[in-house]
């Protein structure tokens, strides 16, 4: 007999508690009997709270015995927790496998086979203004974690400011195969600067520290992946100076 799992979450007209939706499915799915309560007030919510002393919904009860919230739920299940903790390279794997696999598409499409110059160009462009617009998102966030270790911010902060636009400018030119002249210069520049300040950063230094390459929210470390970026803005500039 399947065991009785209650679940009490809020779902009112202008909030509707995701954690709350993923605790149903997760009971759903590991075969409990569940007993779906929706709360859908703020004062019906605090009325529960007070009458249960939790400070957050949802919560769910397994055969009487509270369990607790979403993540309780997931740690009494013996499962892992979501969006894990510490550095992570995540969202640089994302990015680089995603623009590959698009180079490779456009490839396909463009030369009739998955292997050319041509797909290693618009790799390395792409991962470019993919990144750009990883920082571009929150430029004041990027700005304070590039600070910290990029040595021509140090010096002149408002680098920071326009490296994301700099490196977004160099990966569409990368990309337009046109005018390298334009492009060219901006793109060696900014991956020399880069690379050698992770260079002294990590490698001279040896300081830990996160890297602002996917924005500055993110987790992961400054080293190899930061001087990859650094890397490809360089080969972007000699691949373009090659051009013309």
């Amino acid at each position: 007999m399947a065991q009785k799992a209650t679940l009490y979450r809020m779902a009112t007209a202008d909030h509707l508690c995701p954690f709350g939706i993923k605790a149903r499915d997760l009971l759903k799915r590991m075969g409990f009997a569940l007993d779906d309560n929706t709360l859908t007030s703020r004062a019906e919510t605090d009325v529960f709270k007070e009458a249960h002393g939790v400070d957050t919904t949802p919560q769910i009860f397994i055969d009487g015995q509270r369990i607790g919230g979403y993540d309780d739920l997931r740690e009494y299940l013996n499962l892992p927790q979501e969006g894990g903790e510490g550095t992570t390279y995540k969202p640089v794997i994302a990015i680089f496998g995603s623009c590959f696999l698009a180079a490779l598409a456009l490839s396909w499409a463009h030369a009739g086979t998955l292997v050319s110059s041509i797909a290693l160009m618009w790799f390395v462009g792409l991962s470019m203004l993919v990144l750009a617009i990883q920082k571009l998102q929150d430029v004041t966030a990027f700005s304070n974690q590039f600070v910290t270790y990029d040595l021509l911010s140090m010096r002149y902060v408002p680098y920071a400011y326009v490296y994301p636009y700099a490196e977004a400018y160099a990966g569409l030119g990368m990309l337009s195969g046109v005018a390298p002249w334009l492009f060219a210069p901006i793109s060696l520049f900014i991956g020399t600067v880069g690379a050698v300040s992770v260079i002294k950063a990590v490698y001279i230094d040896k300081r830990e520290l996160k890297c602002a390459c996917v924005g500055g929210d993110s987790s992961v470390p400054l080293g190899l992946v930061s001087l990859t970026e650094n890397l490809f803005m360089m080969f972007a500039g000699i691949w373009m100076f090659l051009r013309v």
